[in-house]
C-alpha cells in the first residue's frame, strides 16, 4: 500500500509560525510535523508516498530531498491550491494501480496502529475513514448497522448534509473524522467525473457518492489524537510526542 500525506496547506491558524515556514516542517518533539508521519508510515510497512506542496513548497521538497527514510514523490500544487480531494485528484499519476492507498493529514499526530487499520479496510469499501468518538463540532453521520456513510453535521449550527432527504441523525452513530482514511484507486474514475474545477474538498466528495459507493466509517476505541493546526495544540503535540518516543 501506498500513502499521501496532505501537506499543501497554508498553516493560517498556526501564524506567525508559518509566515516563515510551511506547517509540514513546524517542528515537534525535535522533528518536522512530516517526519513523524513518515516514519509512522515506514513502521507500518509502508514504503512509498506522495506528499502535495503549495505554501513555501521549495522547503518541502528540501526535506524531501534530504529524508532517506522511504521514497517520497512531490505533487506539485504550487500553481493553485487544490484543498483535499483535488490534491488527490491531482496526485493521480502517483496512486493509481496500487490497489489502495491511505492518505494522512500532516499535522495530526496520533496512537493509531496504522497496520490495524489497513486490515480493517472493507473489501468492498471505495474508502474507509478512521474515526472516533471525541468531541467536536463537526461530525460524520452513519448508518448504525452497517457503519456506512449517510451524512455531516454541524452540532454547533444545526446544519446537516446528507444524500438522503429523509435523513434523522438521531438515528445515526455519530464520529469524528481523524484526518486518516484509506481509498480504493478506484475512486479516481469517480473523482473524475465528480467536479469540472479541479479545487474540492474531500468530505464534500464523499457525501456526494456515499449513496451509491460504499464509504465506511472504521472506529478507534481509545483513540489519542492530536491535531496540530493551533498555537496552543503545540504544546500538547510535544507531551504526546515524549509519551509516544516519537
Amino acid at each position: 500500500m501506498k500513502a499521501m500525506i496532505f501537506a499543501a496547506g497554508l498553516g493560517t491558524r498556526l501564524k506567525p509560525i508559518t509566515d516563515t515556514l510551511p506547517k509540514a516542517l513546524v517542528p515537534v518533539g525535535g522533528r518536522p510535523l512530516i517526519e513523524h508521519v513518515v516514519r509512522k508510515l515506514k513502521a507500518s510497512g509502508i514504503e512509498e508516498a506522495v506528499v502535495n506542496v503549495h505554501h513555501f513548497a521549495d522547503k518541502i521538497e528540501e526535506w524531501v530531498a534530504r529524508q532517506d527514510i522511504m521514497s517520497i514523490k512531490v505533487s506539485d500544487e504550487r500553481n493553485e491550491l487544490l484543498e483535499t480531494g483535488g490534491g488527490i485528484l491531482h496526485a493521480r499519476q502517483y496512486l493509481d494501480g496500487c490497489g489502495r492507498f491511505l492518505i494522512h493529514n500532516v499535522d495530526i499526530l496520533s496512537d493509531i496502529d496504522l497496520e490495524w487499520f489497513g486490515r480493517s479496510f472493507p473489501e468492498d469499501a471505495m474508502a474507509a475513514l478512521l474515526v472516533s468518538e471525541r468531541e467536536t463540532s463537526r461530525y460524520l453521520l452513519f448508518d448504525p448497522e452497517t457503519m456506512r456513510l449517510v451524512g455531516w453535521t454541524n452540532v454547533k449550527t444545526g446544519e446537516v448534509r446528507s444524500p438522503y432527504a429523509d435523513l434523522n441523525p438521531a438515528g445515526c452513530v455519530r464520529m469524528a473524522f481523524s484526518g486518516i482514511h484509506i481509498m480504493s484507486d478506484k475512486v479516481f474514475d469517480v473523482m473524475a467525473e465528480y467536479s469540472d474545477h479541479p479545487r474540492f474538498p474531500i468530505i464534500d466528495f464523499y457525501l456526494s457518492i456515499c449513496a451509491e459507493h460504499k464509504i465506511y466509517g472504521v472506529p478507534a476505541k481509545e483513540l489519542h489524537i492530536i491535531d496540530v493546526g493551533k498555537l496552543d495544540s503545540l504544546q500538547q503535540a510535544e507531551s504526546m510526542a515524549r509519551k509516544l518516543g516519537l
